[in-house]
């Protein structure tokens, strides 16, 4: 049995947690033993480069592009990355209050500032993402039920 000074740094248990984060693809780990609290974390790769080649225009959809596909984009025409509402979380984002219900928004809708975009599930609370201004929706950038991180552009509202 070994025993360590009180208030020593266990390096060990540091790189195990370090371990955790890239084995979860987590971005934030934190342990509370009595009076000790470690908490790790990783910076999420610049959102800025991962999310550029979405502003890009798109080539003309084909004819026979699927309806449900065409529901959620729209041309935009302006910079995207001015208007977007960025995820202020990580979680599951969805559309609709339940599976079973019309979606908050569409391509096309007016909303004004203060009413709820989309929901992002973070750790079973279910968090209402509003409009930081009134304008009308250009762009979903997102799909239904899929994993968002902090600072992913979700939606275009100009």
């Amino acid at each position: 049995m070994t025993t360590k000074k009180a208030g020593a740094v266990d390096h060990q248990m540091i790189r195990d947690l370090a371990d955790i984060l890239n084995d979860t693809n987590l971005t934030e780990i934190e342990v509370e033993l009595g009076d000790l609290k470690v908490r790790v974390a990783r910076h999420a790769p610049a959102i800025h480069a991962v999310a550029a080649p979405q502003y890009q225009p798109a080539a003309p959809a084909p004819v026979a592009a699927p309806a449900a596909a065409a529901a959620h984009t729209a041309p935009v025409t302006a910079d995207p990355s001015k208007n977007a509402v960025l995820s202020p979380m990580v979680g599951t984002l969805y559309l609709a209050p339940s599976p079973d219900a019309r979606p908050f928004i569409e391509v096309g809708s007016k909303v004004r500032e203060g009413q709820t975009l989309v929901i992002v599930e973070a750790m079973k609370t279910m968090n209402q993402i509003p409009s930081p201004r009134a304008g009308t929706v250009t762009a979903i950038l997102v799909e239904d039920a899929q994993p968002v991180e902090y600072g992913m552009p979700l939606v275009v509202v100009e």
